[in-house]
């Protein structure tokens, strides 16, 4: 699969959307009130009256917020809300800075009275934009807005918050790629960087989009809505963002709840290729304990390593239908591109399932199943993450400590990622890192950590790392699950009660264990009966 400029900008993002579908919300407590009228007892001409419009402002603390329609890039789905925006210096440690325009929403609860404490959506990536994501999380938030009112600001560089967008660059960059290359050149990658780089510096300074300056961002708008307690709910990148910000304002949090949780000492793309292999080897194995599945299909583990050795050995381009347009497209096909396209499957349960048989198909010289689907899953991403922003944040807080790592040079994914990773940040500007920013957390706040058993970006593993430093801390494991988990199963229930009463030991989370694997696909019909 080509590794387009616009692509290639993006290799070290880290998570991808939420498994919820996005569909369009309306609250009572937004609905225009409609009035009734009697008929008149008499024959005289009626007085009709107009109905009462819906209130067109908002008012919390010191900020007007005004009635808007939140969406997501590449989708019609919109959800209700009242945004606002709010400003900032860009530099806050020069007073004469530039000032950036941050885009900020509230999904209003539909309680008359809401909860003093308001919930706070962090957005994963880094680079997803908290009022892009919202339609697609909105149904994992429904229990929590009966009584909490959502904050939704988009963290600076993404979204509405001064994206730290190359539109141009990409564009160019797309249309300079080599679709028949067979290897991933860094030096193109380098100078697409840097045009990318040219292009944000007309408007903003990369330096400056950090994840602590974030946090400070964050906590001026806490302050400007009347300094309400927080409840912090983090996805993924979310998570370091939950941490710092908890780091630095404990007391403006009153809970914390951390999915698909990231440590702070972990530095950003260290370990993802040992990662991917161990959730590739526990997907795996549940095919292998299915008699059907390992009939038709093997050690899957065994033959991606065999493909995966074929194309390192003799890479070459591929021909397959494009799943949308039918249309015969050539695209080359090597270890690299292989390992893109794997993990991309890994990262949902649904489409892990489908990995047994599409490399069982490649591996025959059909490879249409995994680079058809590959193509719908990674369709709108580029409209989902902001590139720019995410080698602020990578390049500042994380690229200075990567360390080489042979012990990776056999997996799936190898090196490719860490390699993207220096060779962006050899161009892109850093900021600064505060000495204590990959400290352990330590906290007695009520934090609730969510981890897949499949996850191949940030698995259980990270989660036990944390709970030694939290005094009332909890790890909910998700059996048979992956990356993003506030949609799944029972856990919206979960989330709303966990905020309206924060004590995570003694929340009932047996729901959970109604999850489980999803079988793997016998053929495209679906799993084995």
């Amino acid at each position: 699969m080509a590794m387009k400029g616009r692509t290639v900008l993006r290799l070290v993002i880290a998570t991808v959307a939420a498994s919820v579908l996005g569909y369009q919300t309306w609250h009572r407590s937004d609905k225009p009130a409609t009035a009734v009228t009697s008929p008149s007892p008499v024959a005289a001409p009626l007085e009709t009256k107009e109905p009462p419009q819906p209130a067109r402002t908002w008012h919390r603390g010191s900020l007007t917020f005004k009635a808007c329609e939140l969406g997501r890039p590449g989708s019609g789905a919109t959800a209700q809300a009242w945004c606002t925006t709010f400003d900032v210096p860009e530099n806050r440690d020069d007073p004469h800075s530039r000032r950036i325009g941050l885009r900020l929403a509230i999904a209003r609860s539909d309680a008359q009275v809401p909860a003093a404490d308001m919930a706070v959506l962090l957005s994963g990536g880094p680079g997803e934009a908290a009022t892009e994501s919202w339609v697609l999380e909105a149904a994992a938030f429904a229990d929590v807005r009966k009584h909490h009112d959502v904050v939704l600001l988009d963290q600076r560089g993404t979204g509405g918050s001064n994206p730290l967008s190359c539109k141009n660059a990409e564009k160019n960059a797309e249309q300079d790629a080599d679709e028949n290359a067979l290897t991933l050149d860094l030096n193109k990658l380098r100078k697409a960087v840097a045009a990318c780089l040219e292009e944000v510096r007309q408007k903003s300074d990369p330096r400056y989009y950090t994840t602590t300056i974030a946090a400070q961002d964050l906590e001026d708008v806490r302050k400007a809505l009347g300094s309400p307690p927080f409840d912090l709910v983090g996805v993924s990148y979310g998570t370091r963002m939950a941490q710092q910000y908890l780091k630095r304002y404990p007391d403006s949090v009153r809970s914390v709840v951390l999915d698909s949780v990231v440590p702070n000492q972990v530095v950003f793309g260290e370990d993802f290729a040992a990662n991917l292999d161990n959730a590739l080897k526990k997907d795996f194995a549940s095919c292998l304990a299915v008699a059907a599945c390992k009939q038709h299909f093997g050690d899957s583990m065994q033959t991606l390593y065999q493909l995966r050795d074929a194309l390192r050995a003799n890479p070459h381009t591929v021909s397959f239908r494009d799943p949308e347009t039918y249309e015969t497209v050539v695209r080359p096909l090597t270890e690299y591109s292989l390992a893109s396209v794997v993990r991309m499957f890994a990262y949902q349960p649904e489409t892990a399932a489908l990995l047994p048989l599409s490399i069982n198909a490649a591996a025959h010289g059909d490879v249409g199943p995994l680079l058809g689907q590959a193509k719908l899953l990674s369709g709108d991403l580029s409209g989902d993450m902001n590139s720019g922003m995410s080698m602020s944040v990578i390049c500042s807080e994380d690229a200075d400590l990567l360390q080489p790592r042979p012990q990776d040079q056999n997996t799936i994914l190898g090196s490719h990622l860490m390699d993207a990773i220096k060779a962006q940040c050899d161009v892109w500007p850093h900021g600064t890192r505060p000495a204590d920013f990959h400290a352990p957390l330590k906290s007695d706040k009520p934090i609730l950590m969510l981890s897949g058993e499949f996850d191949p970006v940030t698995p259980p593993e990270y989660g036990a790392q944390i709970l030694p430093g939290l005094t009332n801390g909890r790890q909910l494991i998700f059996k048979g699950q992956g990356h993003s988990l506030l949609p799944r199963g029972c856990m919206p229930q979960l989330l709303g009660k966990f905020i309206d009463k924060p004590d995570p030991k003694q929340l009932d989370a047996s729901c959970l264990d109604k999850l489980g694997d999803t079988p793997a696909f016998i053929d495209f019909n679906g799993a084995s009966p």
